[in-house]
């Protein structure tokens, strides 16, 4: 694999600037400016062939499709997860973090990967910008990775919609096996927050082959489709699980599922490539696998499958993310997609700030983009009065056995007696160790400490276990995430929520784990109950089946699988310089 994982290469350009659409990019790093190593040097440095890493582009490729099976020969190497506490509106350097504790780690000699998912165009151009990291500690090429990259958003997309297509032409031309109509539980999908297209009336008009219908559009990072890509372990398992996705039911109840619609094959035509794990690279040219995009809050909120196992062969340590707060993508992870891919995380990292910590003592408003200046001044009454959100997201991670090990996102208005009040608040709520990061400022250096500890739990025994059993009925299974993980009394299932759990338990789908889709910014399904809320009970509203990807999951209080744009979208902000180059990504 040569040395390249170990230190950084400092190619320095002497050129003018460079059109990225036209010729090689270069990316400013500590001061200087990196040339990104084609994909070819980056596969060769994995120990990968021409044959193993198909180029799309100077600088981004698709591994061959069950490269992971043919690097099983070689040894494994260790699990980490990336999580955080409960977030701001402005975001908390999560994917910044886990960029930078890979870089950090290959600057230690270990050879490492981080493994994230894709960003969705609806964060990108609304209110929580791109997910290709930021400053230093950033993927490369940073706009191709936030914008269409290699493709696979728009494959699953066009994959989800020809389900809805062919659904109703089933339909309207009265196709065996017949579905009732109202049953119809199959929406549409873009990759865009655009609420308007939440709720829909389709079919406008007098033809009779075009059944007029009440739907709507989901994020397509909220789609079954996307979830089943992060969570598919082959071709043939991908296939297997779109045949599974029920669509609606027929006139004496039965579920209606894809494989009755009859376009399995043509779905997974779409996806074949798109399933495939992309190579692409951080700005130390140290190597990162982005793929699929399942929201944390909505979906299961985790990158895919596949480049975990491809990843776990090809690296000492791998670095993966899961969306949001341990209350969302972590316990996920641990209770979704560990049970689909048999992995067990050696070291789960536990990114706070001290801002978010402020944050949580209720004291302050914050916006996207916008919070008030009192927040960055040294303040430790609101430093105490937000540590138990902290302190709950420690309990979490520790219920699944895990080492745990606390990162401080350091930001410029953070000072020592903060840091080190919060590294003591860490400690006290048990995190196995405790370093502060400043990878955005620093790169793989100011992520060597973090790097180092991660190193050090890896080493410590490890009890993972997930929080139920499968075969525990649905209504307990929420109950237990409700009491265990949000510190709620209990889950309040409504009526309709209760009638649908039922009958697909009655149905034959049973065992299945539960995914709750709720508020990122608070343990509670109420955005505005900050801290560590107690004395309130979940409510569960609705519940959908998610066959094909293999969960149920619940909506709790206002969750929405469609997103608006804030006053201010980042659209705004975006465009391509008389250079063609693109700016405003964030």
């Amino acid at each position: 694999m040569g040395n390249r994982f170990g230190r950084l290469r400092n190619a320095v350009s002497k050129r003018g600037r460079i059109v990225p659409s036209a010729r090689p990019d270069f990316a400013t790093h500590e001061g200087r400016s990196i040339k990104p190593l084609r994909i070819t040097d980056l596969a060769a440095d994995l120990g990968l062939s021409a044959d193993d890493v198909e180029p799309r582009g100077w600088y981004q490729g698709k591994l061959a499709l069950g490269l992971e099976r043919a690097l099983e020969s070689r040894p494994r190497g260790k699990y980490v997860g990336v999580t955080a506490i409960s977030p701001t509106p402005l975001g908390e350097g999560k994917t910044v973090t886990a960029i930078g504790l890979a870089m950090g780690l290959c600057r230690l000699g270990q050879r490492a990967v981080a493994t994230l998912r894709q960003p969705s165009l609806g964060p990108v151009f609304g209110m929580k910008g791109g997910g290709a990291g930021g400053g230093n500690a950033r993927l490369l090429p940073t706009e191709e990775i936030n914008l269409h990259f290699t493709g696979d958003l728009h494959a699953v997309t066009s994959a989800h919609n020809l389900l809805a297509a062919m659904l109703d032409n089933h339909l309207g031309r009265r196709l065996a096996p017949t579905l009732e109509p109202t049953s119809v539980s199959w929406r549409r999908v873009i990759d865009l927050n655009d609420k308007g297209l939440a709720r829909i009336v389709t079919g406008a008009g007098d033809d009779p082959r075009v059944p007029r219908r009440e739907t709507g559009f989901d994020l397509t990072a909220a789609s079954e489709v996307m979830a089943i890509l992060a969570l598919a372990t082959g071709l043939d398992d991908l296939e297997r699980r779109l045949a599974r996705i029920v669509v609606g039911r027929d006139e004496s109840g039965r579920p209606i599922q894809a494989r009755d619609i009859g376009c399995v094959g043509a779905m997974t035509a779409l996806l074949r490539d798109a399933l495939r794990p992309n190579l692409v690279q951080t700005c130390e040219q140290t190597p990162a696998l982005v793929h699929a995009g399942p929201f944390g809050n909505i979906a299961h909120g985790n990158s895919s499958v596949l480049a975990d196992l491809a990843a776990l062969r090809l690296a000492d340590f791998v670095v993966t993310e899961s969306g949001f707060g341990a209350d969302c993508g972590a316990e996920k992870l641990f209770d979704i997609k560990c049970r689909t891919s048999g992995l067990v995380p050696d070291v789960m990292v536990l990114v706070c700030t001290v801002r978010a910590l402020k944050y949580q003592s209720g004291r302050f408003a914050i916006g996207p983009g916008r919070a008030p200046p009192e927040l960055f001044e040294e303040d430790d009454a609101a430093l105490q009065d937000g540590r138990e959100n902290l302190a709950g997201h420690l309990d979490i991670l520790r219920k699944f056995g895990v080492p745990v090990v606390a990162a401080i996102n350091r930001f410029p208005a953070d000072t020592e007696r903060e840091l080190t009040a919060v590294r003591r608040m860490a400690l006290d709520a048990g995190a196995a160790e405790v370093a502060v990061s400043d990878a955005f400022a620093r790169g793989g250096a100011g992520a060597e400490q973090l790097a180092a500890a991660v190193v050090a739990a890896a080493a410590l025994p490890n009890r993972f276990q997930t929080l139920y059993p499968d075969e525990l009925p649905y209504e307990e299974k929420l109950d237990r995430v409700a009491r265990e993980i949000y510190g709620a009394d209990g889950a309040d299932i409504a009526p309709l929520a209760r009638r649908q759990l039922e009958s697909y338990q009655a149905d034959g789908f049973t065992d299945l784990p539960v995914c709750i889709a709720k508020t990122q910014y608070s343990f509670s399904h109420d955005p505005k109950r900050l801290g560590r809320p107690r004395g309130f009970r979940l409510p569960i509203r609705e519940a959908r089946l998610a066959a094909g990807a293999g969960f149920v999951y619940a909506l709790a209080g206002d969750i929405s699988t469609m997103p608006g744009l804030p006053a201010s979208p980042a659209a705004l902000r975006i465009g391509v310089d008389e250079d063609g180059a693109i700016y405003g990504i964030r």
